[in-house]
């Protein structure tokens, strides 16, 4: 077997079912999840009609191609000139995959090189985010290298302080996973923190793979600044070593279509491409279809934007008044700080929250590494606000009673 597999850890929901296993919720309550973000508002019925016109036509009839039909790579291409001011080659710069976690994955073992660490004490890095999306940390290990967690700044709502990287770090670094909107925080990297990873790309030559499958839910007037466009903005007009990553999961309420895509330098598109036609993920022709029905239309992203804007003006108010936690800059997640003196860890929060409350969150340390010399995930939850509004108000009104109770 892959001995690297044996350096992968519990995703985050096995951990919780383990420390749930034993406890019995209040049968008074009925259950409430916040754990697992998975969006739960309805799939469109454009992009339903879509699927089912695909399937009643000649959809399923034929091997797709790794490369997508030029017509969704077009709805792409016009989604991303909509979005971001932006014309990218439809023939070299964008390519469909199967949800960007899917890709997310691959890319390591495309662009990783670790025939390049010479000794154990000189691995090659992988940087990413802490707290992070756990499949930056598989990816880098199951591709021969070492993930560098980098420390966050919870003042600055979790941003990562990419200036206490030291070079000899750098230097070893072939990939660099960053994720803005972020999760579990929900900041949006502004324009000078890009310019100065572009800057630290150019010097020692890593990749970035920028993580944007939550741009689309946002709360501010401005929608979040996308990696693409910043390199535009800058002059990087052909996105050198940079690819975007995002998908129809979030925007679109379509988690179970598995349909997204690729895009910026032309060299990166054409090395994945190689990798993936032998790694046989193209997207099937029905959902192709379906895809170009989503990446077309916006009304029903604006409806679903409204609807997450809707609970977090509701629920945040009230769990203010008992954690600390504040309106993120963009995703679904709420991501509060817990009084650990009251409370113990956040696995215990969130143990005791499941007996007396019946609702589910996630320990937040579930969602970051000890590095540094601390778990900055540590005496935080991650509530994903993605059930309907009455249901998020509800839940947050037990937590607040779950939290008072303990005054």
């Amino acid at each position: 077997m892959n001995p690297n597999l044996s350096r992968l850890q519990a995703y985050p929901f096995e951990r919780l079912r383990q420390i749930f296993a034993d406890v019995k919720p209040n049968p008074a309550y009925r259950a409430i999840s916040l754990g697992i973000g998975e969006p739960r508002h309805a799939t469109p019925q454009l992009v339903k009609d879509a699927y089912c016109a695909a399937i009643a036509g000649t959809g399923l009839s034929g091997y797709p191609a790794t490369t997508g039909e030029l017509g969704l790579r077009q709805s792409i291409a016009q989604w991303l000139q909509r979005r971001y001011a932006l014309n990218l080659d439809v023939a070299t710069q964008i390519l469909p995959v199967n949800g960007s976690r899917e890709a997310l994955f691959a890319f390591a073992q495309t662009v990783v090189n670790p025939a390049l660490q010479k000794s154990a004490d000189a691995p090659v890095w992988v940087v990413c985010p802490n707290p992070f999306y756990q499949i930056y940390e598989g990816a880098a290990y199951l591709a021969g290298a070492q993930p560098y967690f980098v420390p966050s700044v919870p003042t600055r709502n979790f941003a990562q302080d990419w200036d206490s990287v030291p070079a000899s770090v750098w230097e070893r670094t072939q990939l660099l996973y960053v994720c803005s909107p972020g999760n579990p925080a929900g900041a949006v990297m502004p324009l000078d923190e890009w310019r100065k990873l572009f800057g630290l790309s150019d010097r020692y030559g890593f990749v970035i793979a920028s993580d944007e499958c939550y741009s689309e839910i946002y709360f501010r007037d401005e929608p979040p600044l996308g990696g693409l466009q910043a390199a535009a903005q800058l002059g990087r007009a052909d996105f050198k070593n940079l690819l975007m990553f995002t998908s129809l999961s979030k925007r679109s309420n379509v988690p179970g279509m598995r349909s997204g895509f690729v895009a910026g330098d032309a060299r990166l598109v054409q090395q994945f491409l190689l990798y993936r036609t032998y790694h046989g993920s193209a997207m099937s022709p029905v959902v192709q279809a379906a895809s170009v029905a989503a990446w077309n239309d916006e009304t029903h992203v604006v409806d679903n934007r409204t609807q997450y804007r809707t609970k977090f003006a509701q629920v945040t108010p009230m769990l203010t008044q008992v954690l600390d936690v504040a309106l993120p800059d963009a995703g679904f997640y709420l991501w509060a700080g817990v009084d650990t003196a009251r409370f113990g860890s956040d696995t215990d929060f969130a143990r005791d929250l499941f007996a007396q409350y019946n609702v589910t969150v996630l320990p937040g340390s579930f969602l970051a590494r000890e590095a540094h010399g601390y778990n900055p995930g540590a005496g935080r939850i991650r509530m994903a606000l993605v059930a309907e509004a009455a249901e998020c108000v509800e839940a947050a009104q037990r937590m607040v009673e779950f939290v008072q109770s303990r005054t």
